[in-house]
């Protein structure tokens, strides 16, 4: 384990991958801070670029990208009362109030510190849990436990899919469809290729990637109606970060807010959104500061960013360790990963440790960055926030469609694209999470896979006895199940009580 850290270190502290962390870091903020944009488009524009990168400096650069993108979003926040991602929405609450009473530096100040400590708080968590989990799941990795395994990742399609479990289920089982087309992993015959040559090898990752996220985001900006007036933003060029003295009575809501981040975004599918407003919703009750909220108090600041970036060390986790996707945007890492010939999941500590020693090491540094990446795009914000939305959007359709056809220099690639993004344009019109569209088909092939394998190791075996051979995959299986049809039976319980009383 020495020699992979100390390995791990040599390869994040390349000039190659520390050059790539710092544009991550800077590009994230600029880009989390530019209302409508967020992490997913941000870090769907840099995969490309990996493609060309060795595996420290591609991890380097979207860990840049991840880390300082969800705190970006709360620049607009506070200085013009949007969030630039969904993840700030709270932010605003308390920012906006403070940047209107002449105190934007100083909200900022907050802000960018909570960002800080909950994200290496994050790092610490992820340090310590992710190796054990990692050593759990290699003692007990077999075909059947990982086709379990990857059966839970599946199911957490739901949580991913709030309100809207039944079409988000549908969206996953597409996904699993698209992963089919091609040749079959065990017998090599060839599927639902239509008699057309460029499927013979499937549909590729970054056709699929671009297509669910920056070219559907694209055709939803231009169908929805935006008004003519544009929001001024607040003039403010400098950060102004609290004292020592100043956290007195903080302390308490920032560890707490911390843990609750770093406990919602080890649960799969939960997110950084979902944590910011437990965060605050649960400090505007228990904060001794609870009665200034909604004016202006930092506490609540603390609260919302501190969550938000914890997330990011949180979700790492099962993401790392299990292949299972800790929130939404940690399906782009897993696909980045497997761009690279790394599969995430059971084996990855086993077969690459260095790998995951680099990723911690470049996200505790990501979180560093995000003070001198803030104070850059503190400084250049009333500039960037006058950028028309037509040229960013633009430009971030053009990387997306050059990064497309760069891999495999293959125009049908590009055309995939397009309709896959007509198709996930269609999917956000009719309510359908996109995001379980690409975890199915991330995991699509890993899961047949291993589904053949656990046929060939059952021989002659019933299914009950060859079950009954593994009991951490009955487990699996009793929680796939069991997150599955939850969602269902939670709306029939409810009608059953009101009926009762």
């Amino acid at each position: 384990m020495i020699d992979a850290i100390i390995q791990a270190v040599q390869m994040t502290l390349t000039p190659e991958s520390l050059t790539a962390l710092v544009i991550g870091a800077l590009f994230g903020t600029i880009i989390g801070a530019l209302p409508g944009l967020g992490t997913a488009v941000a870090i769907t524009v840099c995969i490309p670029f990996t493609l060309k990168m060795g595996n420290a400096s591609a991890i380097a650069l979207l860990n840049g990208v991840y880390a300082t993108s969800i705190y970006g979003g709360s620049i607009a926040a506070v200085l013009i009362n949007t969030p630039g991602t969904p993840q700030s929405a709270c932010t605003g609450f308390e920012g906006y109030a403070m940047a209107k009473a002449g105190k934007a530096g100083e909200a900022l100040g907050w802000v960018t510190m909570a960002s800080v400590v909950g994200g290496l708080l994050s790092c610490v968590a992820l340090m310590v849990a992710a190796p054990q989990l990692a050593s759990l799941s290699v003692a007990y990795g077999g075909p059947l436990e990982i086709c379990a395994l990857i059966c839970m990742g599946l199911a957490c399609i739901t949580s991913l899919s709030e309100g809207n479990q039944l079409k988000g289920m549908l969206a996953g089982i597409g996904g699993l469809f698209l992963a089919t087309i091609g040749s079959d992993p065990l017998s090599g015959e060839l599927r639902f290729t239509f008699g057309t040559q460029d499927l013979v090898a499937g549909i590729d990752l970054m056709p699929v990637v671009v297509g669910v996220f920056p070219l559907a985001e694209l055709f939803f900006r231009v169908y929805e109606v935006h008004s003519d007036s544009t929001p001024t933003p607040i003039d403010c060029r400098r950060i102004i970060f609290p004292r020592l003295k100043h956290w007195a009575g903080h302390v308490l809501t920032l560890i707490r807010s911390s843990l609750i981040g770093i406990g919602l975004g080890i649960l799969p599918g939960t997110g950084a959104t979902a944590a910011t407003f437990i965060s605050y919703s649960t400090a505007k009750r228990v904060s001794k500061f609870k009665d200034n909220f909604g004016q202006g108090e930092p506490d609540g600041l603390v609260a919302a960013e501190s969550s938000n970036n914890a997330v990011a060390g949180g979700a790492m986790i099962p993401t790392l360790a299990l292949g299972i996707p800790g929130e939404p945007v940690m399906a782009l890492m897993l696909a980045t990963l497997t761009l690279h010939g790394i599969t995430p999941g059971v084996r990855l500590m086993l077969d690459n440790p260095e790998v995951v020693y680099s990723c911690f090491f470049s996200l505790t540094l990501a979180n560093l960055l995000i003070i001198p990446a803030a104070i850059i795009t503190v400084f250049g914000f009333g500039y960037i926030i006058r950028f028309p939305t037509a040229v960013l959007l633009g430009i971030i359709v053009l990387c997306s469609i050059l990064g497309v056809y760069l891999p495999r220099g293959n125009m049908f690639d590009i055309w995939m694209a397009l309709a896959i993004g007509v198709v996930a344009f269609g999917m956000r019109l009719g309510d359908f999470p996109v995001a379980p569209l690409l975890i199915g088909y991330v995991l699509g092939p890993q899961f047949e896979y291993r589904i053949g394998q656990a046929a060939i190791y059952k021989g002659d075996m019933s299914l009950p006895a060859y079950l009954m051979t593994s009991p951490l995959a009955m487990i699996f299986f009793a929680v796939s199940v069991f997150l599955l049809l939850s969602p269902l039976v939670r709306p029939v319980l409810g009608f059953a009580r009101s009926r009762c009383r």
